[in-house]
Parts: C-alpha cells; sequence; structure tokens
C-alpha cells in the first residue's frame, strides 16, 4: 500500500504534452453547461494532483458496479502525460475493475433484490440479463467472454452474472480478459499516437463520447436481436 501512494506523490502532468492543463480543469469545468464537458474536466483535473493513480483506481473499481462515469477519460490523461508508464496504468485499471466486478457479482448474488435491482433498472438492462443467461446457458465461458467484451454496461454483466449465479472463476477470467483488453488498447494506442491523436480527441471530445454512446445503444440492439 505505501509503494501504491509513493507512486502517486507528485503530479505527472507535464504542461508540454496537454493542451488543456488539469490546473486549469476545475474552472473549465464549472463554466461548461455542457454536462459532457463538466465530466470531462472534472476527471482531468484529477492528473494534475497527489490523488491521480487513487482516483484512477477508484473511478475503475466504481464503475463495475454502479457508478455511470467510465475511467477511460483520467486513463488517458495520465497516459498522454507519462506515456512510459502507459503498461503500469493500464494494468491498475485492469485490476480494480476486475476487483469492483467482483463486488457487482456480490451484489447480483446476494444483494440483487434489495440493491442490484435498482441498478439494473436505472441502466435498463433487463434485456440484457435475459440475454446474457442464454448465451451462459448456450455457450458456457464463451457467452460470458461475449458478454465481457460486448459494449454494454459492464456493471449490469456482472451484476447479471452474480444473480445468474455463473461460475465465479469463468466470470472473473472473462472479465479479466474483457477489460484488460479495453484499456490495454487504449493506453497503447496512446503510447504510440499520443501525440498525433492528443489535438484530435481534445478538439472533438463530445463526438467520441457521443459515439461510444451510440455503441453502447448497438450493444443492446444487438443483445435484442441476437440468438
Amino acid at each position: 500500500m505505501q509503494v501504491f501512494f509513493s507512486a502517486c506523490d507528485a503530479p505527472i502532468m507535464n504542461p508540454e504534452t496537454i493542451e488543456t492543463q488539469p490546473s486549469e480543469a476545475m474552472a473549465q469545468a464549472h463554466a461548461t453547461r455542457n454536462p459532457i464537458k463538466k465530466i470531462y474536466f472534472w476527471t482531468l483535473h484529477w492528473a494534475d494532483t497527489p490523488y491521480a493513480l487513487p482516483m484512477l483506481v477508484l473511478l475503475s473499481f466504481a464503475e463495475s458496479s454502479f457508478f455511470p462515469v467510465p475511467p477511460d477519460v483520467l486513463l488517458m490523461a495520465l497516459c498522454f502525460s507519462t506515456p512510459t508508464k502507459w503498461f503500469k496504468l493500464a494494468l491498475w485499471c485492469t485490476v480494480a475493475s476486475v476487483l469492483g466486478g467482483m463486488l457487482g457479482y456480490y451484489i447480483g448474488w446476494g444483494l440483487y433484490e434489495g440493491i442490484g435491482q435498482r441498478i439494473v433498472d436505472f441502466y435498463h438492462g433487463q434485456p440484457v440479463i435475459d440475454k446474457v443467461q442464454v448465451w451462459y446457458n448456450e455457450y458456457g465461458f464463451f457467452g460470458i467472454l461475449v458478454a465481457a467484451v460486448t459494449p454494454i454496461p459492464y456493471k449490469v454483466f456482472t451484476i447479471a452474472s452474480g444473480m445468474l449465479h455463473f461460475d465465479f472463476l469463468q466470470f472473473t477470467f472473462a472479465s479479466v480478459i474483457g477489460r484488460g483488453f479495453r484499456f490495454f488498447l487504449v493506453a497503447g494506442l496512446i503510447r504510440m499516437f499520443g501525440k498525433t491523436i492528443k489535438p484530435f480527441l481534445e478538439k472533438h471530445f463530445e463526438w467520441l463520447m457521443m459515439a461510444g454512446l451510440v455503441l453502447v445503444i448497438l450493444g443492446f440492439v444487438a443483445i435484442k436481436f441476437l440468438k
């Protein structure tokens, strides 16, 4: 634990590597009325604090079971500022996300009627649960794996897995593959092409967020119609 927090003792953003400075992010979050940008700037400002890595871990953990804000924005900011640490950042993100998924599994397994159902209803996830159950019954582990990498809310998948009493080891393994693929892909692309794509991401962030939302919606549509 001491090693973990010692890695976060100093701000890790480099002013030369990012157009919007984290030190300015909170001011911009207060200034904008756009809720998407508010989330972006609020998340980004943590990168300029001693709590950048703990916050990344916390966001990754919470997003896997109940929290709506994905950790990708902070992961991207930290990878832009310290690209040589991309592997470490993606690893922490993956480990925390899988541990958060275990919490989601427990919520579905033991607390579904009191808590899990409310979370699922909030994300309109009942069709997801129905389809994931069909996939698991027909394909076993590979059904879980497909659900883990499909662009559906991961929190709904984790709660569904616990509620449906999926094999816990298979669930964990599928989560490691699915979440690891996502976070290492994001961090790896920034490591390779960060200086090239950074201005584009900053300029078109809103559109990219909307595209991500479209992918989630398409994920629900695919789940509804796939047999």
